[in-house]
């Protein structure tokens, strides 16, 4: 197959990338900036995409976004988060709907940031978005798809959950004061996780590249989600540290501001009902062994 794939300097563009090439498909990346082969150039804050080497994919894979998680959600960053998704997904979106050649399948990155705070509610790909930033974020993120989805390209909506990785990512961000010791819940540990392990996103991507019956928006998160107590315990216990050391709701607050209510103190539990309908088996569906083998192998 021949794939185009945006953000993919990004996590899961690095790791999709990867795995497909040794698979032997030919990995085309749509970059920022002077763009030789094998990459296409887009500058989608000006609206400008070299729309002609676009013909003749297979399948696209849009990934590409501000990071959410980089600094305090001043006013310009929140506005950088939107228009990054939006903006960019429309022009993509728009050119591919254009062409004489589209790709069969246009996977878009979303996140289950769209259902917001949900407490104890078990979310599926049918409930309804949430309210506040992250959901009206994801619901024009999602919208901006609608060029493509109207030319009859096949159309789906990643909602990624916490994506779990060594290197980079939440669970790096969390293992230096675990593994010295300091780490524990943040709030009343009771908001529920909903994660998945990177080597499950990389192969639920290619799985619905190959399933074309599927369309709209897919949960990518393991089918056991955890509370954030039950999370620090678990990364606790595999690293062999103590987690004593809990961060109070008000001091998250006066860390990171808007930005902790939306990513650390907010509970969503989610389900992916779309992927094991459609057959898809996770390698690390429970979190104490998914953590061991990335911390440990």
């Amino acid at each position: 197959m021949k794939i185009l794939i945006s953000g993919s300097h990004g996590l899961v563009g690095k790791a999709l990338s990867k795995s497909l090439a040794t698979e032997n498909h030919e990995v085309i990346r749509l970059v920022r900036g002077s763009a030789g082969a094998p990459k296409i150039e887009w500058h989608p804050e000006q609206s400008r995409i070299d729309a002609e080497k676009l013909e003749g994919f297979d399948a696209v894979v849009h990934l590409a976004g501000e990071n959410i998680a980089s600094g305090r959600w001043t006013g310009e960053k929140k506005r950088a988060i939107r228009e990054s998704r939006v903006k960019g997904t429309s022009l993509l979106s728009e050119s591919l709907a254009r062409l004489s050649r589209p790709p069969s399948v246009f996977l878009s990155a979303s996140a289950i940031g769209y259902y917001g705070d949900r407490g104890d509610e078990l979310l599926t790909e049918k409930s309804a978005p949430g309210g506040g930033f992250l959901p009206s974020v994801c619901i024009e993120w999602e919208n901006a798809t609608k060029a493509a989805s109207e030319k009859g390209i096949r159309t789906v909506h990643t909602r990624f959950g916490i994506i779990l990785d060594r290197h980079e990512g939440a669970l790096a961000k969390m293992l230096p004061p675990f593994k010295m010791g300091i780490g524990g819940k943040i709030g009343d540990g009771r908001q529920w996780m909903s994660w998945i392990a990177l080597e499950d996103v990389v192969n639920g991507l290619k799985f619905l590249m190959a399933d074309s019956s599927t369309f709209g928006p897919v949960n990518f998160v393991a089918p056991n989600p955890v509370t954030n107590a039950e999370f620090t315990k678990a990364l606790g216990r595999v690293l062999s540290r103590p987690t004593l050391f809990p961060v109070p709701a008000f001091g998250a607050r006066l860390a990171f501001g808007e930005m902790a209510d939306a990513l650390l103190l907010s509970s969503q539990k989610v389900e992916s009902q779309v992927l094991k309908e459609q057959g898809f088996v996770f390698s690390w569906p429970t979190l104490t062994p998914a953590l061991k083998h990335l911390l440990t192998t």
